[in-house]
């Protein structure tokens, strides 16, 4: 048997099934390797060494009916867990221990997979380079000097550095899949209902998703697979019927297949090198019977600024709650309800999340609504009719996403802005409530890692999956 750690999830299914291998022997690899390099990569916030075990060995022999028997896995620590610390990386939510499971982690419990801990993030998962933690930083197992991206660094990093076979993420203007593009791996923002948000600690309601971070793309489908589909708890959840078998038809490959590249992405601020490996992959594409169509996207440009505005005002709202009173920790310095509302909000709050709630703030003034907020929410009607649009001329999109690849820790906390602006290519998709898989496509001179994103059409996950593995069986995937 080759390092239990190194194979698929879609390998270790078979191999538990066949009873090559039982859940306890899979968990207690994946801790061993924890235990031994999760002291530089800084992945995990909570390791639940304990509970894994007990629930491993419980598991017992294969069942076939839980597509996830026996495996582990790891999630972002801004996602409800029963019984174990959820923080948010802040230390608002340090202590914080909730009393019911996330809908995403009874799915996961209910197809037999293994929790092995919770990973860091930026706080309340605002930021791209898991820098924001209140706890510790986060380093890109394929560079330790750099970031891992964010906010879902810890959850990328945990799977590049085989410290678990998959990770959950959330992405609320690109916090799974750029991590995943930093760190090499295939991570997916899934169509704006298709994951349940129920115990998914809020960041901006009408953006946030949870996704599955994986090294292949099978693997990615198979856990889609597991925790899509509607929630009655979460009003946000799609509720006609859907398909959720993302792993059918995987394998037919993209031959007649328009694939569309928004000229705009291309144009001045990408890294060479990015814009290369991006491009060379059209050649894959078009080898393999896909028609490469050029568009034109204008209004992206906007996409950027009406995020910011509308994520930070959702944020402002959604982050309310946490005052010392009724939620989160509270300040011991205070006279009166006013000083302990700003002590408690002053003293816990790091300075990204103040940033944008004072964004926020002032995007909802009274003064500035019509010319901040209302504006951001016509430009967002206007993105989402010209994917639509786009996707009159093609099948699938295909763009960066990232400007650069993973940068140095530090290089960028002094410019917020300049860190918002590794959003460009992500952003857009989250404002439409579409579909986008981020998968490797190659790596710099120096090695760094270097990914593409494929957009769909909302509910469009099965030919993303289908268009991506196509691309991975020729270029080889996060494991090359």
């Amino acid at each position: 048997m080759s390092d239990i750690t190194k194979m698929a999830v879609t390998e270790l299914c078979e191999s538990i099934k066949k009873g090559e291998l039982s859940p306890l022997e899979v968990t207690d690899a994946y801790l061993k390797s924890i235990s031994e390099k999760d002291g530089e990569t800084g992945a995990f916030l909570t390791v639940t060494e304990k509970q894994a075990k007990e629930r491993a060995e419980k598991l017992g022999k294969s069942d076939d009916s839980q597509a996830l028997f026996g495996i582990p896995c790891a999630i972002k620590d801004n996602i409800c867990t029963k019984g174990v610390k959820t923080t948010c990386a802040s230390k608002m939510l340090s202590d914080f221990i909730p009393c019911y499971d996330a809908t995403v982690m009874q799915k996961l419990e209910k197809a037999g997979a293994v929790m092995l801990g919770k990973t860091n993030m930026d706080e309340f998962a605002m930021g791209g380079s898991t820098e924001n933690s209140a706890f510790k930083i986060t380093r890109n197992p394929a560079a330790p000097d750099r970031v891992p991206g964010g906010s879902s660094g810890g959850s990328a990093a945990c799977v590049a550095a085989y410290e678990a076979p998959f990770a959950l993420g959330s992405d609320t203007g690109g916090s799974i899949r750029q991590p995943a593009a930093f760190c090499g791996v295939v991570g997916i923002k899934p169509t704006y209902g298709v994951v349940s948000r129920y115990g998914l600690i809020a960041f901006a309601s009408s953006l946030d998703q949870i996704g599955p971070i994986t090294h292949g793309v099978k693997d990615n489908a198979l856990i889609l697979s597991a925790i899509a589909g509607s929630d009655e708890k979460d009003a946000t959840s799609i509720r006609k019927p859907f398909e959720t078998d993302y792993l059918n038809g995987i394998e037919n490959g993209v031959k007649g297949l328009k694939i569309g590249l928004p000229t705009e992405f291309f144009a001045d601020g990408i890294d060479p090198e990015v814009k290369s490996a991006v491009l060379n992959a059209t050649k894959v594409y078009e080898s393999l019977g896909a028609e490469i169509t050029e568009l034109s996207m204008p209004s992206l440009k906007h996409a950027l600024a009406a995020y910011y505005v509308i994520s930070s005002a959702e944020a402002s709202s959604n982050l309310a709650r946490f005052d010392g009173v009724r939620y989160g920790t509270r300040s011991s310095e205070y006279s009166d309800m006013d000083s302990l509302y700003k002590n408690t909000r002053s003293q816990n709050f790091g300075a990204e999340v103040k940033r944008r709630i004072m964004l926020g703030t002032f995007a909802l003034s009274s003064g500035y609504y019509d010319a901040y907020y209302k504006k951001a929410l016509r430009a967002r009607s206007i993105i989402i009719d010209e994917y639509a649009k786009a996707f009159e001329k093609c099948d699938v999109i295909l763009s960066p996403v990232t400007p650069t690849p993973a940068y140095k820790i530090g290089e960028k906390t002094s410019d917020p802005v300049e860190m918002y602006l590794g959003d460009i290519y992500t952003v857009p998709v989250n404002i439409a409530g579409l579909p986008s898989l981020s998968l490797p496509c190659g790596k710099t001179v120096s090695g760094l890692p270097i990914s593409m994103q494929l957009i769909g059409k909302a509910l469009g996950e099965k030919l993303l999956y289908r268009t991506g593995f196509a691309f991975e069986s020729v270029f080889g995937g996060a494991r090359q």
